[in-house]
């Protein structure tokens, strides 16, 4: 079994994370994928203003310069965090991947691509409306073709 847990630097997804190393403590599946997605400054603006062909050109515009060299150290040192935290429960095989866009959307598209047999995601939905999951927890559901566990 191949679990693919999606990280990022907020206090939720520390539950996410304290949640989803519990499962694999007791699951022990093959291997675990930790993703995390980059996000600019302003990120809840930027990305949702911003279709995947500027988001590519700004990717473009953005490489090799000091900003992403901050934002590539900044997701290493997350995901070097939750790795070893894994590694210290016991899991073997733990993959980190990096990923820069919409996070729903790369969240998935890594599934896909790593054969993830089940998403651990967190819920960031803090208000009461009709849907308790936040915006990127529910594309991920409605869009993965595997089990989805949502942690809130």
């Amino acid at each position: 079994m191949k679990i693919l847990i999606a990280v990022d630097d907020t206090k939720g997804s520390k539950k996410v994370f304290t949640f989803g190393s519990n499962i694999c403590a007791c699951m022990q599946p093959d291997n675990v994928v930790l993703v995390y997605v980059e996000e600019f400054e302003g990120k809840s603006l930027i990305t949702k203003m911003l279709g995947n062909a500027e988001l590519e050109t700004l990717e473009e515009v953005l490489e090799g310069t000091e900003y992403q060299r901050a934002l590539d150290e900044k997701a290493e040192k997350i995901l070097d965090n939750f790795k070893n935290a894994l590694e210290n429960k016991g899991v073997k095989t733990v993959k980190t991947v990096i990923k820069k866009g919409h996070p729903a959307e790369e969240i998935l598209k890594t599934a896909k691509k790593e054969e993830a047999d089940m998403i651990i995601v967190g819920s960031r939905g803090k208000r009461v409306s009709h849907t308790f999951m936040g915006s990127v927890s529910r594309e991920v559901v409605n869009g993965a073709d595997v089990p989805v566990l949502i942690v809130k």
